[in-house]
């Protein structure tokens, strides 16, 4: 069985980029988790404090510890290919 680590995708339901990956994790039938952050403030100061200047660099997509801020589709699945066992 794979082992996967928690994937969050930071961004807007109105975000074009933002569905993108949506779109993109849906396809790897990958579960993540979407934080809206237009819609949560909850969710935007989470995205805050991953980023030294506190700003809503959105789309970020989390895979356990790594964080990928609007990542190339290669990119991404470079990463997701290294950190799901």
């Amino acid at each position: 069985m794979k082992q996967i680590p928690e994937i969050k995708l930071y961004g807007t339901e109105t975000c074009h980029k933002t569905n993108y990956y949506k779109a993109l994790l849906e396809g790897k039938k990958l579960p993540y988790q979407f934080l809206d952050v237009k819609a949560n403030e909850t969710h935007a100061e989470e995205l805050r404090n991953l980023y030294e200047n506190r700003k809503l660099n959105f789309p970020t997509i989390t895979i356990g510890s790594k964080k990928l801020r609007n990542p190339r589709e290669e990119e991404l699945g470079k990463w997701l290919q290294k950190l799901i066992k």
